[in-house]
């Protein structure tokens, strides 16, 4: 009756069913895990949002297929902030950066075709892909010093049915930034094998110190046709107010070509509701003092992580996510689970990011600090 689509069929973890029992008996646990700025004590300037929302224009419906203008000036503005110029007419609003790769998909993929993805990464690829019916094919990415690109497995991974190279700059949750080398690499095969690059960028502001030799906003590239993501959910921490977007880049021709395809599919669902659009310059003028806060929350867990006795923490470069290699004398899950069941303290195995090796945990930096330093603390007792 139902779309093979449909067909993920997984059922619930031992961790999560652990989780569930814990809360059921009403057990404090310590979430390691928090990502939700909503939830992590972060302060907004709750009156001036209130006020653009109540903004009397959303009474009056008048859809634009790419997004109100004011709303997409607000984006340009936001880029001219970091250096970078954006003409409006090359700026896309969607509800989220998921929906944006929904519409990327639909432009640039037949079903059954392939999309080139991350490993490890945030474990939402497949399925916006399974939706879209394509397929995702993972590129490896490897830990040494910092995390790098495998570029030979990468060219090999390259098939008649790639459509699209999707890169996550920052990755989450490894928090590394691609380089400029290994973006060429990237350019190049783009341009080999008429490719498009998607690159999602919507943890890019949270660099922990600069580098010349990262890339930022891969858009800005005349060599291949590219699509930068970000929205408010990471720039601004307010992931309920749904508003991303996408900005396109590289040949003129290829970039004309794309955004006809897109206008198409945007006026057929013009998901991103009025008053987010209508409040979206205040919102990215909240930016300002909620980065601030999350960038200090950020910097000051990592230096209390670093700081902690006997834990291997691996480099991170941006995001709100630390990697810790732990021994191999347990597996991911065993590590994992111990620490919920005998501690209460809540973290997650890296293979729910595929991981390719044994044994990481990841945990987010943008948890409550006093939450953070007690749960490390009973971590290190475990070790």
């Amino acid at each position: 009756m139902f779309s093979s689509r449909l067909n993920w069929n997984a059922p619930p973890n031992p961790l999560s069913q652990l989780l569930a029992e814990k809360r059921r008996r009403y057990r404090p646990v310590l979430d390691l895990t928090e990502s939700n700025p909503t939830h992590a004590g972060i302060q907004y300037p709750a009156e001036g949002i209130a006020q653009a929302l109540a903004d009397a224009r959303v009474l009056r419906y008048e859809p634009e297929a790419f997004g109100l203008r004011r709303a997409r000036e607000a984006v340009a503005q936001y880029y001219s902030a970091a250096g970078f110029e954006v003409p409006t007419s090359r700026i896309v609003l969607t509800a989220s950066t998921s929906e944006a790769y929904s519409y990327l998909f639909k432009l640039l993929a037949d079903p059954g075709d392939e999309i080139l993805t991350p490993r490890p990464s945030y474990p939402l690829f497949e399925y916006l892909a399974q939706l879209e019916s394509v397929k995702t094919v993972q590129y490896p990415l490897f830990y040494d010093h910092g995390w790098h690109l495998d570029t030979a497995a990468f060219h090999s991974l390259i098939t008649p049915r790639t459509r699209a190279i999707v890169i996550v700059n920052p990755n989450n949750p490894t928090g590394n930034f691609l380089k400029r080398h290994e973006f060429d690499e990237m350019l190049q095969a783009a341009q080999r094998h008429s490719l498009t690059i998607i690159s999602d960028e919507v943890f890019s502001d949270y660099a922990l110190s600069e580098d010349a030799a990262r890339v930022t906003f891969a858009a800005h590239n005349p060599g291949a046709l590219t699509f930068s993501l970000s929205g408010v959910s990471k720039v601004v921490g307010l992931p309920q107010m749904k508003l991303g977007w996408m900005v396109t880049g590289g040949p003129e021709r290829l970039q004309k070509q794309a955004l006809e395809g897109l206008e198409l599919i945007a006026d057929t669902y013009l998901s991103v509701g009025t008053p987010v659009q209508l409040a979206g310059p205040a919102l990215l003028d909240a930016r300002i003092s909620v980065q601030a806060q999350i960038r200090d929350r950020v910097a000051l867990n990592l230096r209390h992580l670093q700081a902690a006795p006997g834990l291997r923490v691996l480099q991170v470069e941006g995001g709100w996510y630390a990697i810790l290699h732990m021994p191999r004398t347990r597996s991911e899950e065993e590590w994992a689970m111990g620490l919920l069941r005998d501690h209460d303290v809540l973290v997650q195995p890296g293979f729910f990011y595929d991981f390719d090796s044994e044994a990481y945990l990841v945990v987010s930096l943008l948890t409550p600090p006093a939450i953070f330093t007690e749960g490390i603390q009973r971590l290190c007792r475990e070790l």
